[in-house]
């Protein structure tokens, strides 16, 4: 499969300069200079009324006149006739140009978009620095160096980022496989970089510069499957509000908070780091060391005491950890060590150490078993001249085999003496930093990176069975209440919709006037809590709003009168609708929460966890992308946590969090079947003796109106699509997507098969499939891949029959499906009936064309394949069958 709209870009046999000129100030002739210098094989054809020759190269006076269509055009024009000269290309057949011009207004960007789609041009640009592939010698691009050929490609929405990366890169010896300055994206956007370079087997990481991402649902779609494979490193500028609106300039699109962008990173199982200092060190060490690290524990070898406790401290405030050293390393350590009684975790060999002792110290801690990984660091000393150790370092490491050596990294301190011995890492292959801080950063960005992979493939639980959901009858009601135009709710209003979905919401009664309310708390029973009901006022605490424990009748009616008379002087404008009276709940030994929903313009819905008391603000809440399932609202529950928006307090009980997480998949489960609901709010949440109860809702409603992207940036889990069937033997069974809740069953499923199926599904014994594999298969991305299953509820819970898979290209044009079937379960008609299933989905997705490879033995496929319809062709050199079905027929 491939990314078939860009893939030409990225390997062109000739390249036109729209606006080649002679003049040195000119981006026309930095251009025409840095193709000519680049050593790209191909026709270079310069285009200009102006000169008959550019750099000595034959110049032609328009694009019309080019003896051959180009595959790459640039154009280092004026803005202005941007338009113009994107439709002489498409008349001309060119389908790929970069547009290094800037500039550009939002309507002008539309313009140009509309543009290169009629003429059927993909557009790299505007306001961007060009394109580098340094392997086929193309330097297409306006850039003061060149870049050197590697294993990274870099992405940037900055033409000064791109600049500064390129120079810093030069300096440290580090190439890229592509290097794409994107500029404004009017066309060529994040999603189908990622997706190409992800399938890139040049590319070992991609690291990527981002001011804004306009389809997130996409960007995050891409982002997770390249992440699967090698590492995505972002940095995000615009971290405050005003540089969010800087970047909005910069490159236009919607500002979101940075609080969602963290929770989008990790979701999609990216790094994130926070600026160039840090992108520049993690460039550096993905270039060396670019796979998963095995284990996250690391070992310290110095020859300074100090700059062995900076590192530690560093580690552990970072969330690392220190590994322990096992008594038979320490007792061969105590070996070579002049102060045997003092061997731990920092290994120091004192500053006195002759390379002999560092040399055996390395070599014992190289291969002690528990050393995953080795920061080594160096203080200058004249008894211990850097580049000697240096070379030590290098050769000691690289006569180890690749595997059966740890993860090493180095830090040379000081900067005339640290300078060489640095190179001679370099050229060696190990990572090395200025200083111990920047050492361990880097470390820990592949131990972040491990972590937000980890996360990617745990199994979630299942939701406890004892909660049921009604959307339907919750649907009905959000829509009755449009009906009516009542867009806010309150808590009496939002208590049924929730009671719907499981959550717990305390009984609400409502008054209109202060004499009813006092009837309505004599109903109740007291004490009483008394809530004033106004769309107008958001925090109704602020203004006494709010009044709790009020214990007669008369007390209430009195604090109804002052409420109104208050609000009246402070807010004359507001509209009140009455008042709502609650049985005070007991609070003692009880925590209190928020948990929030609110709209983002680029992420859609987004959720919010937090205690209650603070304020509806993403800087006072952990954040999560819906849809949530149990592990992933533990993770939320975690962040808030960690960074103090839930502190732990000395309570008779601890929340239960496991209750908690099943809370806050209900909530997301509402958002995602109601898109009507713009907000909701529930504040205070009590936390007590194991249960949460809402004490208070609201929620705002908004019909949803179906745009050009997607009202969620994470697509859920297609429930729409499960069905119930009925096999040839009469009984009946679920056909649906699978789930990642299903990984149990799926690895009893794997183990029901025959070594013969299995040789027929994967062509060749497989051992058994690890937690990983089986994740991969669970946990799917329903954008771009399906699995179907057909399972059967049994007396040991829910078994799995049969599964059929599609994976679709990025381009959404071809798919290639699989099936499998359990070998006890065969004859029930399992294969058409899931065959069916990929079929119809490649068709609702409008896929082109769904194929399929298996081999000549496997003769049940090949038969209920050409009875559906598909070509079946047998590959007589591969000894293989191909089967491919026309859906656009």
């Amino acid at each position: 499969m491939s990314v078939k709209r860009i893939s030409q870009f990225f390997n062109p046999r000739s390249v036109a300069v729209i606006g080649a000129s002679n003049q040195t100030n000119r981006a026309g002739f930095v251009v025409m200079r840095n193709l000519l210098q680049g050593g790209f094989n191909g026709p270079i054809m310069p285009v200009t009324p102006k000169y008959k020759a550019v750099h000595g190269v034959l110049a032609y006076p328009d694009i019309a006149s080019l003896p051959q269509v180009p595959d790459l055009a640039i154009l280092c024009t004026n803005k202005h006739i941007s338009i113009a000269l994107i439709k002489a290309l498409g008349e001309k057949g060119c389908k790929h140009a970069i547009l290094i011009a800037s500039g550009f207004k939002e309507a002008q960007k539309q313009a140009l978009q509309q543009a290169a789609k009629e003429h059927g041009v993909n557009l790299l640009g505007p306001n961007c620095l060009g394109l580098l592939i340094p392997s086929i010698g193309l330097n297409a691009s306006f850039s003061h160096t060149i870049a050197s050929p590697g294993k990274l490609a870099f992405i940037s929405q900055s033409a000064a980022v791109c600049s500064t990366i390129l120079d810093w890169a030069q300096n440290k010896g580090i190439g890229f496989s592509y290097f794409v300055s994107m500029g404004d994206c009017c066309d060529i956007d994040f999603h189908e970089l990622i997706d190409f370079l992800g399938r890139d087997p040049k590319t070992q990481a991609i690291l990527l510069y981002i001011d804004n991402i306009a389809n997130a649902r996409s960007f995050i779609s891409a982002a997770r499957a390249a992440a699967v494979n090698k590492p995505v490193i972002a940095i995000k500028t615009g971290k405050t509000n005003l540089g969010a609106a800087a970047a909005q300039l910069h490159t236009g699109g919607y500002t979101s908070a940075d609080a969602v962008y963290d929770a989008m990173f990790q979701r999609a199982g990216m790094l994130r780091v926070n600026d160039l200092r840090e992108l520049f060190a993690a460039t550096q060490t993905l270039a060396l060391h670019p796979k998963l690290l095995k284990k996250e524990h690391l070992t310290v070898l110095t020859n300074g005491g100090g700059p062995g406790v900076m590192s530690v401290d560093t580690l552990i405030q970072s969330s690392g950890r220190l590994a322990t050293l096992s008594e038979d390393t320490i007792q061969q350590l105590n070996k070579v060590m002049p102060q045997d009684d003092m061997i731990a975790n920092p290994v120091d060999i004192f500053g006195d150490s002759d390379p002999s002792r560092y040399q055996k110290t390395l070599e014992i801690l190289l291969k002690a078993p528990e050393v995953d990984n080795l920061l080594i660091l160096h203080s200058p000393s004249a008894l211990a001249p850097s580049e000697e150790y240096a070379k030590i370092i290098v050769d000691t490491v690289n006569a180890l085999p690749k595997m059966q050596r740890p993860y090493v990294l180095t830090n040379f301190m000081g900067e005339d003496a640290a300078y060489a011995a640095r190179k001679v890492c370099n050229l060696g292959g190990i990572p090395t930093y200025r200083t111990p801080e920047g050492a361990v950063g880097a470390f820990m960005h592949l131990v972040q990176y491990r972590r937000n992979q980890k996360h990617l493939t745990q199994t979630p639980e299942s939701l406890p069975q004892s909660y049921s959901v009604d959307n339907r009858s919750a649907k009905k009601m959000i829509k009755q209440h449009l009906l009516d135009e009542q867009s806010y709710l309150s808590t009496y209003q939002t208590r049924p919709i929730l009671q719907h979905y499981g959550i717990d919401i305390i009984q609400t009664e409502v008054a209109l006037t202060p004499s009813e309310a006092k009837e309505q708390a004599q109903e109740l029973g007291f004490p009483i809590a008394l809530k004033l009901i106004s769309p107008s006022i958001e925090s109704k605490s602020d203004v006494g709003g709010v009044v709790l424990n009020l214990n007669d009748g008369d007390e209430v009616e009195q604090t109804a009168f002052a409420m109104l008379l208050r609000i009246k002087q402070t807010y004359p404008d507001a509209i009140i609708e009455g008042f709502s009276l609650q049985k005070m709940a007991p609070r003692a030994g009880a925590q209190e929460l928020r948990i929030a929903i609110k709209s983002d313009p680029c992420f859609g819905p987004v959720i919010l966890l937090g205690e209650s008391g603070t304020g509806l603000s993403y800087a006072q809440a952990a954040v999560a992308l819906p849809p949530l399932n149990m592990n992933l609202a533990k993770y939320l529950i975690a962040a808030a946590h960690d960074k103090g928006f839930i502190k732990d307090k000395h309570l008779p009980d601890k929340i239960d969090k496991y209750t908690l997480c099943a809370l806050l998949t209900r909530v997301s489960q509402l958002i995602v079947d109601q898109p009507d609901i713009a907000s909701l709010e529930l504040n205070p949440v009590l936390a007590i003796d194991g249960q949460f109860l809402v004490l208070d809702a609201m929620m705002t409603l908004k019909k949803y109106q179906i745009k050009g992207t997607k009202r969620l940036c994470i697509r859920p889990y297609p429930k729409e699509l499960e069905q119930i069937i009925t096999l040839k033997d009469g009984s009946t069974a679920l056909l649906r997507p699978i789930k990642p809740e299903d990984e149990a069953a799926h690895r009893e499923f794997d183990l029901s098969l025959s070594k013969e199926d299995r040789y027929k599904r994967f062509f060749g014994e497989l051992p058994d499939f690890s937690h990983e594999q089986l994740a991969k298969m669970t946990q799917i991305d329903y954008d771009r891949e399906m699995a179907f299953i057909v399972s059967k509820e049994t007396s040991q819970g829910w078994q799995t029959l049969g599964v059929s898979r599609v994976l679709m290209d990025p381009d959404n044009h071809e798919a290639e499906f699989a099936i499998v079937i359990r070998s006890d379960l065969k004859g029930l008609g399992l294969g058409r009936v899931l065959m069916q299933s990929a079929i119809d989905h490649c068709k609702n997705q409008q896929v082109s064309i769904i194929s399929g490879i298996t081999l000549p033995e496997n003769t049940g496929m090949i038969a209920l394949a050409k009875k559906l319809g598909f070509i079946v062709k047998r590959d007589f050199e591969e000894g293989t069958v191909t089967m491919a079905l026309d859906l656009t027929t």
